[in-house]
């Protein structure tokens, strides 16, 4: 029999419990932003050591971009057939251990290897982080949560680069996979602790063990409120249908395609403007005229729109809603994405593409730790979020050739045609088929035309669970 997993955790106040579940599934998607982003102080070291040449460092960024595609699309299903905490578990302790392993990598080939290796944990990280604390968060605080998700994953981009210009000097570029291997080890023996998602065990029928773990949060959570007793939770009112159990077809069909959609076309345009525009800022400036000194200065200000913007995005999803701040950022990134192109100033330039890069990162934020987990029944949350966050890692893939020709043909204001057109298009399609889950359940979020959607239904004047 159901255990009511849903209610009995959105009733549950904020506590301790949530503060390290965050921080916990935090530190670790923080090393996956970290490992992610240390390739590009590592293949310079490479490069000017003679370890790898220029060719291989582009199949080290390939087979990156490679194995986190497949990553993302692998542990959707096994996350949904052997649970959350298995699939953030062995994802931590692949690239953790791949990481170790390409510090000893006696050749580039070998390393190239490993990196694709690490690819497949760095994107299964993503997939799982994301979607488990979702299903922990109540639903009032679960954007502001879910959005500081998204802070620590690009803190890694300027502490990668701190980092690298501080130990590479000293000890080579293999210092960087040790502190990334050992960083992820270490997260995976922590996060032993963390119970399995009660909501995963009560959608796949094993009842007893989520009724286990709840009593054991709900009572952690009691002994935080000096013994003061949770607010109730009403009980779901069960159909005499049983629930049908959802298929991967179902992803497909009615309401949860055009929900596909929305969480394919988002990430895609996401991805493109972080991998099309954001990365290639060192190349523009330098190719605009700037010496690599001022390029690197101008790239490294605009760099600080990531957990700025990522804060924003965190601190205002719950209270401006998701699909009102994903439309606003988009139509500011616009905005600004429009004038970049004419401002040449070397004091208005850095400060013009800052205000560019921030709602870029909002839109991070929202999408990437936020609404797309939000999209999806907990039964195939993590195969859909998964084949979302393939398809935009896929478009990683093009997107430099892509770029290369726009640049070469119309230079910069080609780029950022490209990029306000996908913006235009993400707005037109959040807000003609996205939903807006502000405020409200998981378990409410489920479209009506799925199988099972009408087997549980919320009964006002049912008896409230104590």
């Amino acid at each position: 029999m159901n255990v009511n997993a849903g209610p009995r955790l959105d009733r549950l106040p904020m506590s301790a419990f949530h503060r390290r579940i965050m921080w916990l599934i935090g530190i670790g998607m923080f090393f996956d932003g970290f490992d992610i982003y240390v390739a590009s102080t590592v293949l310079g070291a490479t490069l000017k050591t003679g370890f790898s040449t220029l060719g291989q460092n582009a199949l080290f960024v390939s087979m990156t971009f490679l194995g986190m595609m497949l990553g993302s699309l692998g542990t959707g299903f096994l996350g949904d057939r052997f649970g959350r905490r298995f699939t953030y578990q062995a994802n931590l302790a692949v690239f953790g251990l791949a990481s170790l392993g390409a510090a000893l990598a006696p050749s580039m080939s070998v390393l190239i290897a490993c990196r694709f290796v690490m690819g497949l944990g760095l994107g299964a990280e993503n997939v799982v982080g994301y979607s488990t604390l979702a299903e922990f968060v109540p639903p009032q605080k679960r954007g502001k949560l879910q959005g500081l998700m998204a802070v620590f994953v690009v803190s890694g981009l300027p502490v990668a680069g701190l980092i690298g210009l501080l130990l590479i000097p000293a000890f080579g570029w293999r210092a960087m996979f040790v502190l990334g291997g050992f960083g992820a080890l270490g997260v995976w023996y922590m996060r032993k602790s963390l119970p399995e998602s009660p909501r995963w065990l009560d959608s796949v029928g094993r009842h007893e063990e989520a009724d286990a773990i709840l009593k054991r949060i709900e009572a952690e959570v009691v002994a935080t409120r000096a013994g003061e007793p949770l607010p109730p939770a009403v009980i779901a009112k069960p159909s005499a249908a049983p629930a049908a159990a959802l298929s991967f077809g179902s992803l497909f069909s009615g309401t949860m395609l055009q929900r596909m959609i929305v969480g394919c076309v988002t990430l895609v345009v996401v991805n493109t403007l972080l991998y099309g525009f954001v990365t290639w800022l060192p190349t523009f400036f330098v190719r605009q005229g700037f010496s690599i000194a001022r390029s690197f200065s101008f790239a490294l200000v605009m760099s600080l729109g990531a957990p700025i913007g990522s804060a924003i995005g965190a601190l205002t999803a719950d209270a401006w809603g998701r699909k009102p701040t994903i439309i606003g950022a988009s139509l500011v990134a616009i905005v600004f994405g429009v004038i970049y192109p004419f401002v040449s100033h070397p004091l208005l330039l850095p400060v013009v593409g800052l205000l560019l890069t921030i709602p870029i990162y909002v839109l991070v934020a929202l999408l990437f730790a936020i609404y797309v987990p939000e999209l999806f029944p907990t039964e195939v949350r993590l195969r859909a979020s998964g084949i979302c966050n393939t398809l935009g890692r896929g478009a990683t893939i093009v997107t430099p050739f892509i770029v290369v020709a726009l640049f070469a043909q119309h230079g910069i204001v080609g780029v950022l045609a490209l990029m306000v057109g996908l913006l235009a298009i993400q707005i037109v399609v959040v807000a003609w088929l996205g939903v807006e889950p502000t405020g409200r359940r998981l378990e409410d979020l489920q479209p009506t035309d799925t199988p099972g959607s009408e087997a549980m239904r919320t009964d006002p004047h049912a008896s409230p669970l104590k």
